[in-house]
């Protein structure tokens, strides 16, 4: 069974500018969930976010727009706006665990609500044109919050349930909950698509080992450290020469395009550094290349 590979949406990092620099100089991922997106005051999409999901825009790769919202309105209006656009297809996301969104009842932050989220179902799917799938996570507090909110999405036509099997308070630390994501998959009615700390090959035959009935995974961090992961997955082997060379020609491609769009050199600065938070830990000295990088002032010490 070919796997089908999701690249996640990280804000910050995987946005209109990386996906499509990433599909000319890597493979692998046949679609992207992109960064969420949400309303000003439940009425318009802000003009940045409606230019990077223009379709010219997105040339690279098929992508799906996430949006967060607890507000059914808002969200129903985005989600026409999105169809009119050409996107017949939206992701809600009710995983993000960010306590700037989750305390304000958005994200991971709505799933100790069930009827909230039946609420808004109940109110946004018969409203809107597109088909929706939906990002979440075990729980906000524990993770048998997930077995309240399973049996609500049963009862919706929704296209997919992407599931990161940690709680929100988890953040990242800890390790994925894989016996409750597989109680996850008895339960659903939809098809569960896997996403979370997928870093290599051995994790994904792993994974792929223990949930056979599972074709889509969503890759995340691991994509962002080492860009040949998804294509190694799908040819089951790593295969790839002259990696130092091809990353070189994918990080000035990155380099060039964010320096004609970011506004001044301490921004486009600020954006190479987070990456390599994530490049380093694919070459050796990792340690040492990251003090490097992160001690430089100037776009020109950064080329040097």
């Amino acid at each position: 069974m070919i796997p089908k590979l999701y690249m996640a949406p990280i804000r910050g990092f995987t946005d209109t500018v990386y996906r499509n620099i990433f599909s000319k100089h890597f493979d692998g991922f046949d679609i992207a969930v992109a960064p969420f997106i949400s309303t000003q005051m439940g009425k318009r999409i802000k003009s940045s976010q409606h230019k990077a999901l223009l379709p010219e825009n997105n040339t690279g790769m098929p992508v799906i727009p996430q949006i967060l919202s607890k507000d059914p309105d808002g969200f129903v209006i985005l989600a026409k706006h999105l169809f009119d656009m050409g996107y017949e297809s939206i992701n809600w996301n009710l995983g993000c665990p960010f306590p700037k969104v989750a305390r304000k009842g958005r994200g991971s932050g709505m799933l100790p609500f069930p009827d909230i989220i039946e609420s808004f179902l109940e109110k946004t799917l018969s409203a809107i044109p597109n088909t929706l799938s939906i990002k979440t996570r075990l729980g906000y507090n524990n993770e048998n919050e997930i077995f309240l909110i399973i049996p609500i999405f049963n009862r919706y036509p929704l296209e997919e349930i992407i599931i990161h099997p940690r709680t929100g308070i988890q953040m990242y630390e800890g390790t994925p909950d894989l016996d409750t994501f597989e109680k996850c998959l008895l339960q659903s009615a939809h098809p569960v698509v896997y996403n979370g700390d997928i870093t290599d090959l051995d994790t994904f035959r792993t994974l792929s080992g223990r949930f056979e009935n599972i074709n889509r995974w969503m890759i995340g961090r691991g994509a962002l450290t080492n860009p040949f992961l998804p294509a190694t997955i799908k040819n089951d082997e790593d295969i790839f020469p002259n990696k130092i060379e091809r990353m070189k020609r994918f990080h000035d491609a990155l380099f060039h395009e964010y320096r004609q769009i970011l506004n001044g050199p301490s921004h486009l600065l600020q954006r190479m550094k987070s990456f390599w938070k994530y490049f380093v830990l694919s070459f050796e000295n990792s340690r040492k290349n990251q003090k490097k990088i992160q001690k430089t002032t100037s776009v020109e010490q950064y080329e040097e």
